[in-house]
């Protein structure tokens, strides 16, 4: 039975990405064009640091996990980069739905849903804050430059929101559970009684079991700081690497200017975050045209460079992530890990150092 939901499984996959491939196919074959009439050597560069960035995710979800007392094996994490990039693109949701499949893939490993969850929210954090201190950068480089539009300070403000939205749950998740407690019950009620209209039973007390869970695993964070401190670098260092594969593309295609390759990464990563469709799909395309015309860039050198870093950055880990998801613990339906001693390492005890990244 398990073995048909595997299959099952997989072949929904491979029905999504034949469906992603066929409604947006066209873009791979201007793609191949476009690439041509780039330089090869920058390409080469700006795909190796791209991959630079996944390596370093993939650190940083050991740290992740780490910093709430869980195991996490260096190759599981690189796994967990590309699947969460690929369940995020399917179903577009600010990033968080690769939360689920990090909660499902940990909890075949042994690791509780409250430790899990605190990980994936500390990894979603890590990442939107290292982006957002990238983003303030540029805002503050377009001040004294160009020109900050109004719409793109909005836009800044809205991801600011959203990093200070995670940073305020878990901070209550670890000081103030009853609070957050207060908050779920109308939602477990309302719940409940949608339930009983269709003759069903109440649902299990999750919201107790859900911030009794997570309010140890940010306890876990506050208490070592150090270890949580190191997931925010490694997000600072991925963001460099995407920012340099960025610069790369655009340097291929003859554009030099420092200020607008900084600017559009800032517009196509912002874009791509709020943005309710798959990655920000045809919207971030049109905001970096945009951000380059402010710059002087032609439109035709803009789409190039915008296509060729869309594909590097969208395609690219998308196929991977198609891949890689079938070889989570979640998919595979094994529990590789998950003792009592993986998962409350004692203290003062070395913990082995999974992290090679």
């Amino acid at each position: 039975m398990k073995g048909n939901f595997r299959k099952i499984l997989i072949g929904l996959v491979i029905v999504i990405v034949l469906a992603v491939i066929f409604m947006r196919g066209d873009q791979l074959q201007e793609l191949a064009k476009t690439v041509q009439e780039g330089s090869p050597f920058f390409l080469i560069l700006a795909v190796a640091l791209q991959f630079g960035k996944y390596l370093t995710q993939g650190g940083q979800f050991v740290w992740c996990f780490k910093s709430v007392q869980a195991r996490l094996r260096y190759t599981e994490g690189v796994k967990l980069v590309f699947g969460t990039f690929f369940v995020n693109t399917v179903a577009p949701s600010l990033n968080l739905a690769g939360t689920s499949l990090v909660v499902d893939d940990s909890a075949k490993r042994g690791v509780p849903a409250g430790k899990a969850t605190g990980a994936a929210l500390l990894m979603q954090l890590s990442i939107d804050t290292g982006f957002v201190i990238i983003m303030l950068i540029a805002f503050g480089v377009l001040t004294f430059t160009v020109g900050l539009q109004p719409g793109w300070l909005l836009l800044g403000l809205l991801a600011i929101a959203l990093v200070g939205g995670l940073v305020t749950v878990m901070t209550l998740g670890g000081t103030k559970p009853q609070l957050v407690l207060k908050v779920l019950k109308p939602i477990e009620r309302l719940v409940d009684k949608i339930a009983k209209r269709f003759h069903k039973g109440p649902i299990d007390p999750w919201a107790e079991s859900t911030v009794e869970s997570f309010s140890k695993a940010a306890g876990l964070m506050v208490k070592h700081p150090s270890v949580t401190a190191r997931t925010f670098l490694f997000a600072i260092l991925a963001s460099s690497f995407e920012l340099a594969c960025f610069s790369m593309v655009g340097v291929s295609f003859g554009v030099h200017d420092i200020q607008a390759l900084f600017c559009g990464y800032v517009v196509a990563t912002l874009f791509a975050m709020i943005s309710f469709t798959p990655q920000g799909v045809g919207v971030v395309e049109a905001a970096v045209l945009v951000a380059f015309t402010l710059f002087g860039i032609d439109q035709a050198t803009g789409m190039a460079v915008i296509m060729v870093y869309r594909g590097i950055v969208f395609w690219l880990p998308f196929l991977i992530g198609a891949v890689m998801i079938q070889r989570t613990s979640a998919f595979k339906g094994s529990k590789k890990e998950g003792t009592k001693k993986d998962e409350e390492p004692k203290a003062g005890g070395k913990e082995e150092d999974d992290s090679k990244a």
